[in-house]
C-alpha cells in the first residue's frame, strides 16, 4: 500500500535502513538536518550543513528564520517583486483618474481639493490649508487640468518610477513619492501667495528625479543623463510662466534627502535608519505647515 507524504516512515525492509518519508520503498541512511526525517537522493536538497527535505525548504529558510527572511533584497532592503512597476502603475492610474474627474466635474471639485493657503471665495466662504484643510497638501498632487501638464508629469513618472521602485522596493518607493509630493506642497504653502492655487504631481516627479540622482551616485553609475535632465527641468521651472517653482524645489529636496537615507542606511540598522529618515522629513513638513499657518491666522 502506498504511504502518503508526511506520514511516519517505515523501513524498506524489515531490520534494514529506514525508508524515505516520501518514498518508503527506498532505503536511505540520510536524514533531514532540520526535522530528522529520512530522505532519499531524489528528496535531498543541499543546505549550508547537510541536506534538507522539500517540506522544510518550503516552510523556512533553514537558518531558524522565516522563509521571507532569506528572500533576495533590493539595494535599500526591499523585497524583489514579480512586477517592479506595480506602484508606479497605481500612481499613474490615480493621477489619470483625478484628471478625468476634474474634466467631468470642473471647478466645483478643483476648488475643494486644489492647494491654496488662505483665500476667500464669494462673500463669506474662506478656505485653504490655513483653515484646517490640510488634505489639500496631498490631494492637489493628484490633480491636473492641462492635458500637456499631466502628459509631461506622467511621462516623467513612467520613466523614473520603475527603476526606483525596483531598487527601493514598493513600500519605500511609495513613501518617497508621497513625501516628495507633500514636500513640494509644503514649500508652496510657505512661500507662495496665500490665495495662489497650485496643483499637479510636479513636486513628486521632481522628488523622483532627485532620488534618481542619489541612487545613481550610490551605485557609481554615469550621472550625466540625469544631471542634464535636472538642469533642463530647472531651467523650465524658472523661465516658463505659471509654474509653481516652490513645489518643484520642495519635492526635489525632499526626494533627495529621503533617498539618501534609504540607500545609505547601514545594513545592521537599515530599517531603523530608514524609518527615522522618513519620520524626520515628515515632521519637518508638518513644522513648515504649522509655522505658515500661524503666519496666516495669527
Amino acid at each position: 500500500m502506498d504511504q502518503a507524504p508526511g506520514s511516519p516512515e517505515t523501513p524498506a525492509a524489515a531490520g534494514g535502513p529506514p525508508g524515505c518519508y516520501r518514498h518508503p520503498d527506498r532505503e536511505t541512511g540520510i536524514s533531514c538536518v532540520r526535522c530528522e526525517r529520512p530522505i532519499c537522493p531524489d528528496c535531498m536538497i543541499s543546505a549550508s550543513v547537510g541536506f534538507q527535505c522539500p517540506d522544510c525548504v518550503r516552510g523556512g529558510s533553514g537558518t531558524g528564520h522565516a522563509a521571507a527572511a532569506s528572500r533576495p533584497r533590493t539595494l535599500a532592503g526591499g523585497v524583489h517583486a514579480a512586477d517592479p512597476r506595480l506602484i508606479t502603475k497605481i500612481l499613474l492610474g490615480v493621477n489619470v483618474a483625478g484628471w478625468l474627474v476634474v474634466l467631468g466635474l470642473g471647478d466645483a471639485l478643483t476648488d475643494q481639493l486644489v492647494l491654496v493657503g488662505h483665500a476667500r471665495y464669494g462673500l463669506f466662504e474662506i478656505m485653504g490649508v490655513a483653515e484646517g484643510e490640510w488634505y489639500r497638501l496631498l490631494t492637489a498632487a493628484f490633480l491636473h487640468q492641462d492635458p500637456l501638464h499631466i502628459a509631461f508629469n506622467m511621462l516623467g513618472l513612467w520613466w523614473l518610477g520603475p527603476p526606483l521602485e525596483a531598487a527601493l522596493g514598493r513600500v519605500r518607493f511609495l513613501a518617497l513619492y508621497l513625501l516628495s509630493a507633500l514636500g513640494g506642497s509644503a514649500l508652496s504653502y510657505l512661500l507662495a501667495a496665500p490665495n495662489q492655487p497650485s496643483l499637479g504631481a510636479s513636486g513628486a516627479i521632481f522628488g523622483l528625479l532627485g532620488a534618481t540622482a542619489v541612487l545613481l551616485r550610490r551605485m557609481n553609475q554615469d550621472m550625466r543623463p540625469v544631471v542634464l535632465l535636472l538642469v533642463l527641468n530647472l531651467v523650465f521651472t524658472f523661465t516658463w510662466a505659471d509654474i509653481a517653482w516652490q513645489a518643484h524645489i520642495g519635492g526635489l529636496v525632499v526626494g533627495a534627502v529621503v533617498a539618501y537615507g534609504l540607500v545609505h542606511a547601514p545594513r545592521d540598522r537599515r530599517l531603523l535608519v530608514q524609518r527615522l529618515t522618513c519620520a524626520a522629513v515628515l515632521l519637518a513638513i508638518v513644522a513648515v505647515v504649522w509655522v505658515r499657518t500661524l503666519q496666516l491666522t495669527g
